[in-house]
């Protein structure tokens, strides 16, 4: 190599000033994405003063490749399921402030003069906020304990999803130009029906194929074969209509459903980041102080829309969404700001050529400003709380404070409802299966046998035979299976339901079944063959081989279901109680009306309370907190009797409210110590369940304590509705009255002993 490329050069001066400029944001504690930015524009063109990136060209298409890892990163720490366990709290206040703020950045841009692109642009930079910024600021400021944290985990997890989302919706706006609301409808179906086929196809391939592979795969290898994954998703993105960010997600999301997951993402790290700051420094050299000053007052106007735009829609949010008022001001002040997915953004406008060059001044001033801001909001919420309600009126505060408790009780017909999502999953899996391999038929299968075969019957009848020999199974279970859970049972064998209900789900989806079948041959054949001969055939082959085809589904969703659960299941052989915390024990949702949730601590070895029964520390009576399970090593001791002891390094988890923690933590703190071997057992089908004091269960007049609940469930009682009064974690003299409603932490088949007649 007679003279080095400006390629290599380029890199090391963007590399060198980004080292540089890093370490000084690290010294004054500052996110580091601000320091990539500035290095980008002390290297940049707006700057005559320091040596200058020439070749630009080469710079933005590893910038592109920088986002690409960005995405596939992100979704390796996403996981689908993580989604699903958001919860709803998350879920409403993450799709109403993305919803208001994306409306708002939108119109504010029209006022301002835009155009409807920029506008449409600006609208998707504010609809997330910075994930790293917030978890910094939760870690520096000790919050990530308290229970309005993990509403603000949730409501990221959903803004990042949602963002991917608008991404595409954006680049496809840009692309075609179409703005009919029927055409938005059928890019999201598509968008929905491109994520899910390639999740389910993923999951049943990747997993098993790692796993059969596992002695051949090194580090190296990993690598390689990780990267060449994300990248062969990203073509197959890009040529069905999408963006290579798609792509790269939904490979991470798929590998993050594996036991290589955590493998992957450390194999990774130093690519994303090697890559990640060259896009960084790219969208740097982009800023041009001249704009930002001739568009100082945009700056300002979206500094403002973001700092009290999302306060607002994400305190709303909240409320809507069962919060209390303090705990949904707490969110609205934790969310208020922009970040990474604010560039990428601005960068996908400007890679399409259909945005201003001024949107990235605006985007990384207003992102400075509202990061700086952060720490101080999230420190100064409670105080903004104690101000809002000493100017509300009290019968409002009241109000919200009731609506918040109504909102977040638990319905009685929970059966139900599990039951309608097992019919929607069963539904929604097997249908866009089916839909795929309708398409492959008929848009590859059909072809290529028309190629050898010039009968278009007999090639019809070719296609037909081969494609609904591979779909039978999915059929059947469109049409035929039945959710395989104890609540479907009950719900089957309870008259009050008449069976009503269940047969409706029934009937829709034999009804759907066969529409995908008419609709499918009809696309073959003429609609009347379809109707006439080859609908009935199908049906009867359908029921002559049933069983036949429901073994071979059955192993089809034992494998898949295998390739979900991997990661749990490789947890379970490692821990059998983190096992139990993870899967059964789950009653923050349960415990959102009581303002209370877990909170797990351990024991200081020098603490002066270890070695002292639970009955001697009184903890519950003095301060109101129960202790829910102690985790010793790899054991479980769940629902400890008031003579169990508390050891050095034992996890204790606490059902505490954030009020009664600010008094608990010091006290738990606080530091002597005795060793003793405690017994240990396991729970099974651990549950939240509540119970009301009638004339069978003849608790009535009993206090906690003589009422041998505790015993009797192998659990412990976490509240008393009485009236309009809530008793968080009552104490062991509470008497029981009529119609109180009793909510005990316990085993389900022990609880329903209980409420036995």
């Amino acid at each position: 190599m007679g003279h080095l490329p400006k390629l290599i050069e380029d890199l090391a001066l963007i590399l060198i000033v980004a080292a540089i400029t890093t370490i000084l944001f690290r010294k004054i504690k500052q996110p580091l994405v601000l320091g990539y930015i500035i290095a980008g524009f002390l290297v940049g063109p707006h700057l005559s003063i320091t040596p200058t990136v020439v070749d630009t060209t080469n710079i933005e298409t590893l910038a592109e490749i920088g986002v690409i890892f960005l995405l596939f990163s992100l979704g390796l720490e996403f996981s689908f399921k993580k989604l699903v366990r958001v919860g709803g709290a998350a879920s409403i206040t993450g799709l109403i402030g993305i919803v208001f703020i994306t409306v708002s950045g939108y119109l504010v841009g029209q006022w301002m003069g835009w155009s409807l692109m920029d506008s449409l642009f600006l609208g998707g930079m504010l609809a997330s906020s910075s994930t790293t910024i917030i978890i910094k600021a939760f870690d520096e400021l000790g919050v990530k304990t308290k229970q309005y944290a993990q509403v603000v985990f949730g409501v990221l997890v959903v803004e990042d999803i949602v963002v991917i989302l608008l991404m595409v919706l954006l680049s496809t706006l840009a692309i075609t130009n179409q703005f009919e609301g029927t055409e938005m409808l059928f890019t999201v179906g598509k968008l929905l029906f491109f994520l899910l086929l390639w999740f389910i196809a993923g999951i049943f391939l990747l997993p098993t194929f790692l796993r059969k592979a596992k002695s051949l795969l090194d580090d190296e290898t990993l690598l390689i074969l990780a990267i060449g994954l994300c990248l062969g998703m990203v073509i197959v993105a890009r040529q069905s209509g999408f963006s290579a960010e798609l792509g790269a997600f939904i490979m991470g999301s798929i590998l993050a459903e594996t036991t290589k997951a955590e493998k992957i993402e450390h194999l990774v790290k130093p690519v994303k980041d090697l890559f990640g700051a060259v896009f960084f420094v790219s969208v740097g050299m982009l800023i041009d102080p001249v704009a930002i000053m001739e568009n100082r007052w945009a700056i300002l106007w979206v500094t403002l829309l973001i700092l009290f735009g999302r306060f607002f829609s994400s305190t709303m949010g909240a409320l809507l969404s069962g919060q209390p008022l303090k705990q949904s001001i707490q969110v609205g002040m934790s969310l208020a700001q922009i970040g990474e997915f604010a560039f990428i953004v601005a960068s996908l406008g400007l890679a399409l050529g259909v945005t201003s060059n001024f949107l990235f001044p605006v985007a990384v001033g207003a992102s400075v400003i509202t990061t700086f801001t952060t720490p101080y909001r999230i420190q100064y919420s409670e105080k903004l709380y104690e101000l809002i309600v000493r100017f509300l009126p009290e019968k409002w505060v009241n109000n919200l404070s009731n609506y918040a408790s109504s909102t977040q009780n638990i319905q009685a017909e929970t059966s139900w409802k599990k039951v309608f999502k097992s019919y929607l999953n069963i539904a929604v899996t097997n249908g866009i299966v089916l839909v795929a391999l309708m398409l492959l038929s008929i848009n590859f299968l059909l072809p290529f046998i028309n190629r050898s075969i010039t009968n278009p019957v007999i090639s019809g009848i070719i296609v037909l035979v081969i494609s609904f020999g591979i779909s039978a199974p999915f059929l059947w279970a469109l049409m035929a299976k039945r959710p395989d859970n104890m609540d479907y049972k009950e719900l089957w064998l309870d008259y009050k339901y008449s069976k009503g209900p269940l047969l409706v789900l029934e009937i829709s989806r034999v009804i759907l079944g066969l529409l995908l079948i008419g609709f499918w041959v009809s696309r073959l054949f003429s609609a009347t063959v379809a109707i006439l001969i080859a609908l009935p055939l199908i049906i009867i082959v359908l029921r002559l081989f049933s069983q036949r085809i429901q073994k071979f589904y059955q192993r089809l969703e034992k494998r898949f279901l295998s390739n979900l659960n991997a990661r749990e299941i490789a947890a379970e052989e490692d821990s059998h109680s983190e096992k139990i915390l993870r899967q059964h024990f789950k009653p923050e949702s349960e415990l959102a009306p009581w303002q209370a949730h877990i909170v797990d601590l351990q024991v200081n070895p020098n603490a002066d309370y270890t070695g002292k029964t639970l009955e001697e520390l009184a903890w519950r009576e003095k301060y109101g907190v129960n202790i829910a399970y102690i985790k010793r090593g790899d054991k479980l001791i769940y629902a400890p009797s008031r003579f169990k002891k508390l050891l050095p390094f034992d996890h204790v988890g606490l059902i505490a409210t954030d009020e009664q923690m600010l008094v608990f933590k010091p006290v738990f703190d606080s530091t002597e110590t005795e060793n003793t071997d405690i017994p240990d057992y396991d729970v099974e089908d651990i549950i939240v369940q509540k119970i009301v004091v009638n004339e069978y269960n003849k608790l009535k007049g009993l206090t906690v304590r003589d009422s041998g609940i505790r015993e009797k469930t192998n659990g412990l009682i976490i509240g008393i509705e009485r009236k309009n009064e809530r008793i968080l974690n009552p104490n062991s003299f509470t008497v029981f009255e009529w119609g109180d409603i009793v909510w005990i932490v316990g085993e389900r088949k022990k609880i329903q002993k209980l409420n036995e007649v």
